[in-house]
């Protein structure tokens, strides 16, 4: 007899008898988290939740206009003139806040104009007392005397006349050769010459006087004045009117010693 074919059998794979099986996890709130989170959203759930939120803010705006107006047609006529006497009211007491505010703004800019205007005449006023005191420039309309002295015979008291004759017609700077002459200024003879206020100045003196031309040459000129004087000295004065003169020396400031501002 044919020996009969058993029918093959199917290989089976191997169990690895080292592998573990897998332990589901015991906690069933962890296993719906891990199921929920993180969410799984797709573009279009996206689109649609913001659609619905726009739409819902809507509804919510159109809800809160029509209860205004439900509750202001609902209104009774005394309530409704109330609510419009209290918009008179707030709208007037605003035009008042506004007219306050123009005023003070109005104020403010006064106040700073008059500020202005107080600094500028404080620095006019400073410059004019430069120009007295001597440590300012000064220019103007004037007269340049010049004192040609060859014999030498010109003399400390006879320069100083000269200068009391020019403040007494006007002269409101002057300056003699280099050096400004201011209230204290004096004149001393030496060996060498004359001094005035300590530095030398030699002839020809040369007076550059800042005022008024028509003042100041006739007040030299009167019979028996500087000029005279100077001519019998054998010196020779000549006067030169400008429309601009520049009194440029300048004198160092000095700080009183004794005098004080008086209190007023």
């Amino acid at each position: 007899m044919a020996a009969e074919e058993q029918p093959e059998q199917e290989e089976q794979p191997e169990q690895d008898e080292t592998a573990k099986p897998v332990e589901p996890t015991g906690n069933p709130r962890r296993r719906l988290a891990v199921a929920l989170w993180p969410p799984r959203l797709s573009r279009g759930q996206v689109v649609v939740a913001t659609l619905l939120m726009v739409l819902g803010f809507a509804l919510a705006v159109q809800v809160r206009s029509t209860n205004d107006h439900n509750q202001l047609r609902g209104a009774r006529q005394e309530d409704l003139v109330r609510i419009l006497d209290e918009l008179d009211s707030r709208q007037q007491r605003l035009l008042q806040e506004k007219t306050q505010l123009e005023q003070s703004l109005a104020q403010l800019e006064n106040s700073s104009n008059q500020a202005k205007e107080a600094q500028e005449q404080t620095r006019k006023k400073a410059t004019e007392l430069g120009v007295l005191a001597g440590t300012v420039r000064a220019t103007g309309p004037g007269i340049v005397l010049t004192i040609d002295d060859p014999q030498r015979q010109v003399k400390a008291d006879m320069l100083l006349d000269t200068l009391q004759e020019l403040r007494a017609a006007g002269a409101e700077a002057i300056q003699i050769n280099d050096v400004r002459v201011v209230a204290g200024t004096y004149f001393t003879d030496t060996d060498a010459g004359v001094q005035v206020d300590g530095k030398n100045v030699s002839a020809p003196f040369r007076f550059t006087v800042v005022g008024n031309p028509q003042d100041l040459t006739p007040a030299l000129n009167i019979p028996g004045g500087v000029v005279r004087s100077l001519e019998k000295q054998q010196a020779r004065a000549t006067i030169t009117q400008e429309q601009k003169v520049v009194v440029d020396a300048l004198a160092a400031p000095t700080v009183p010693q004794y005098a004080k501002p008086a209190a007023k």
